[in-house]
């Protein structure tokens, strides 16, 4: 997923145009003498300047308030806000509909969105996840990068890729992907949590308690796998009647793990 063209177009006018001035501040390519010089450079020419705007983040606001390149205000607002960037270590874990998904090293979601191109076409036939280097910063009420991703040659075993998957899953479970930078642009919490109705499973689940708790095996498999029925049953029970009981459910849980385990004790019995 990527931004529209006309943004991503505008998106390269705002950055080239500070990273100009961030040149001329710092006199790093002192030959490149306009803005639509330097965004004719190569990306790797650019490296430089790029790195001394991140490491002097001050100068956005000085940029900003002398406004060389005669911005609106709108062009002025997004470009003040890059002062909320957040730089360092990704893994690319998953690429979505929406946005593809950034994880850093404080166990934060991102959902990112490519510029020109689509962020799976930037590493065509590299397997997730994948280590990259990268600045995220505010646009338009998403997130994109600066421009540039640096990747590395590092692969993962499968301990690291399970627990980023948990990562990953509990954020979305929670609604802690972050898919802004810009806290005006969120949605309200109400909003983010209000849950779609569903189908009303109580009447379903609590004739299933009841027909469950009638049951009597005649065997020892059956008597475990009957009470380990029963135990399920009523912890889907309290989770459709209180769903926000997390510590009753977690204390049920415990039940229904003690009756698996039960059941796979008679079993191991049953093959000896």
């Amino acid at each position: 997923m990527r931004i529209p063209g006309e943004e991503a177009n505008l998106f390269y006018k705002l950055i080239w145009g500070l990273q100009f001035y961030v040149n001329q501040q710092h006199q790093i390519l002192p030959n490149i003498k306009s803005a639509n010089e330097y965004a004719e450079l190569p990306m790797s020419e650019k490296l430089e300047v790029r790195d001394a705007l991140w490491k002097n983040p001050n100068l956005i606001d000085v940029y900003v308030e002398k406004n060389p390149d005669s911005l609106s205000t709108q062009e002025l607002d997004i470009v003040s806000k890059w002062k909320r960037f957040v730089a360092g270590g990704f893994q690319i874990f998953r690429y979505l509909k929406n946005y593809t998904i950034f994880i850093n090293e404080n166990s934060q979601v991102y959902g990112v969105l490519g510029l020109y191109d689509n962020l799976e076409d930037l590493f065509p036939g590299r397997p997730l996840p994948m280590m990259v280097a990268a600045v995220l910063l505010p646009f338009k009420g998403k997130i994109v990068y600066d421009g540039v991703l640096k990747g590395y040659n590092i692969s993962f075993g499968g301990s690291i890729r399970s627990g980023l998957n948990e990562k990953y899953m509990a954020a979305k479970q929670n609604d802690r992907i972050i898919t802004t930078l810009e806290p005006e642009a969120a949605p309200p919490i109400q909003a983010r949590h209000q849950q779609k109705p569903g189908k009303d499973w109580k009447p379903v689940v609590e004739e299933i308690v009841r027909a469950s708790e009638k049951m009597r095996g005649s065997s020892p498999v059956q008597n475990a796998a009957f009470a380990l029925l029963r135990d399920s049953a009523r912890t889907a029970q309290l989770v459709v009647q209180q769903p926000d009981d997390l510590e009753e459910i977690w204390r049920l849980k415990e039940q229904v793990q003690k009756a698996l385990n039960q059941l796979q004790r008679v079993l191991e019995r049953a093959e000896q």
